[in-house]
This record gives C-alpha cells, sequence and structure tokens, in this order.
C-alpha cells in the first residue's frame, strides 16, 4: 500500500490547476566528482535505486534476445546496464555516455563485475551517426532523456533510436514524467531524503523539474514509433513514463527466477518501493511478467 504522503502527492497531481514549468538541469553532464559518486551509490546495489534499477531490469529482459546488439543511451556508472548484461550474458551491450567521469566509473564496474558482453563509448545519445540505419536488435535507456536540454533534443534522439532500430527490434525507454505542481516534485524528491547523500536529493529535484511532459513522449511516439512501441505511465500521475515494444522472448523459468531472488534479498522497505511500482504501472497498462 502506498504512503500516505504519496498518495497525498496523487490527489494533489489529480486537482490542481497548476502547471510547473519544465526547468533544464543545471548540469546537463555530470561530471562533478562528488555528484558522480552520490549517483554511483544511490544507483547501486543496496542503495536508493536498487528497487527501481530491479523493475526496469525486468522489463529490458523482455525485449533483449540471446545474440542481440543492444545501445543503452545515457548508461551513466553502468549500474543499470551491468545488471541487464549479467542477467544476459548470451547479448552484446553497448554503453552510450557524454561524461567521461561516469564512463570511467562504469568501465571500473565492468571489470569488477567480470563482465565480457559490455562496450562502452563516450557519444551524444542526439547523434547515433556511428550507427547505421537498422543496425541494432533493440535500445534502452533508463532515467536519463530528461538530461537532453529541451525538446527539439528529445526528438533528435527519438528520430535516431527509430532509425537504427531493425524492424521488430526491442525498445525500452523510461524516464521521469514532468509533474503539475511543485510541490509534488518537491514531495518526491525528499521522499528519501533520510536514505541518501544530499547532492542525490537535489540531483532528483532536478531531474524531477527537468522531466519532458507525457505529452512529449506521446507526440514523438507518433511521429517515429507508431507500430513499434506503446507509451505507458504510471496510473493517475505520470511520475514515470515508458515507451516500450512488444515482449520479444518467452518469461524464461530460469531467468525469472534469478530477478524473483533478486527482489527477495531487497531489504523490506525497498520490496515496499517495488511492489509499489510494480502496481503503479500495472494499473497504467504496464505489466512486469517477470517479477512475479
Amino acid at each position: 500500500m502506498p504512503s500516505l504522503q504519496v498518495l497525498k502527492t496523487l490527489w494533489r497531481e489529480l486537482t490542481t490547476r497548476e502547471r510547473s514549468p519544465r526547468v533544464t538541469e543545471p548540469d546537463l553532464v555530470m561530471d562533478d566528482p562528488d555528484k558522480v559518486a552520490a549517483y554511483t551509490r544511490a544507483g547501486a546495489e543496496g542503495g536508493v535505486m536498487a528497487p527501481v534499477y530491479l523493475f526496469h531490469c525486468a522489463q529490458v529482459c523482455e525485449v533483449v534476445r540471446p545474440g542481440d546488439r543492444v545501445l543503452d543511451l545515457g548508461c551513466g556508472p553502468a549500474n543499470q546496464l551491468a545488471l541487464v548484461a549479467r542477467l544476459n550474458p548470451e547479448t552484446r551491450f553497448t554503453g552510450l555516455d557524454l561524461s567521461p567521469e561516469m564512463l570511467e566509473r562504469a568501465r571500473a564496474l565492468a571489470v569488477d563485475k567480470g563482465l565480457s558482453n559490455l562496450d562502452l563509448r563516450q557519444a551524444d545519445i542526439t547523434d547515433l551517426s556511428a550507427f547505421p540505419d537498422a543496425s541494432v536488435d533493440a535500445v534502452m535507456s533508463t532515467m536519463v532523456l530528461h538530461h537532453l536540454p529541451d525538446q527539439a533534443a528529445l526528438g533528435r534522439c527519438i528520430s535516431e533510436v527509430a532509425r537504427v532500430l531493425k524492424p521488430g527490434g526491442g525498445l525500452y525507454l523510461v524516464d521521469f514524467g514532468h509533474l503539475r505542481s511543485e510541490q509534488s516534485i518537491q514531495d518526491f524528491a525528499y521522499q528519501y531524503a533520510d536514505r541518501q547523500p544530499e547532492l542525490f536529493t537535489l540531483d532528483y529535484l532536478y531531474s524531477l523539474r527537468a522531466a519532458f511532459a507525457k505529452e512529449d513522449f506521446r507526440r514523438l511516439q507518433q511521429a517515429h514509433l507508431k507500430g513499434r512501441a506503446r507509451l505507458y505511465s504510471t496510473f493517475l500521475a505520470p511520475y514515470m513514463v515508458a515507451l516500450k515494444s512488444a515482449p520479444r522472448r518467452a518469461p524464461e523459468p530460469g531467468l525469472k527466477a534469478r530477478l524473483q531472488a533478486l527482489a527477495a534479498d531487497l531489504p523490506a522497505h525497498h520490496q515496499a518501493d517495488l511492489a509499489d511500482l510494480r502496481t503503479f504501472f500495472r494499473l497504467g497498462g504496464l505489466s512486469s511478467p517477470l517479477l512475479g
């Protein structure tokens, strides 16, 4: 059951007439060592982002296959990507990021986890010219698109995704959705302030303010990905939105068991967060069969 604070926030979003403006992030590329360290810790196993990463990992696992070539747009320190790559050892992943500091940490993590199916490159996710048309089997991106400076950049990114993705390819792009009320943004940003570094809380606040509206994603889905991906959002308030293709593999018992074991190993408060995320996305039409 969601907390009373979350329910209050959702009710505010349903009833408010406010329309908070989108505010571009102060740092479009995260290179500050302290900020990178805080972000990396939050996304590590046991960090505050662990249940979110596990949910998205299960979604990605439905749209990638053994033997695929997969692009991860904005891989950061690769906490999310490493988890997906570890569970899909016969799939080849290429992580793209603009930040050298992030890529340095990503390479260190790949070595630490012994991942041989992971390649990392510095690149702009709005310009995938290094990849020919219809050259990749799947594209993933988790909680990154709000870093883009404006709607034009978001449009270029989605257009490039459509260009490089093979017909029938897999897709899972997920990000924050823009909330109507500034107070709602504050509520979500500071919900776990007692569990995480202050720098991460501030980065979360800036990310929520910089999020694009669900309508922006709907417009671009219709323009570039119609028939290739559906748009989903969390129920009642679109605090997360996702563009996802149809699943490309049947739920494999071994993979499902591993994901469920990872969920069972989470501490109780993270299990509650994972359950809330699953519930709000399921009510918005996006199920998570690999998690049970």
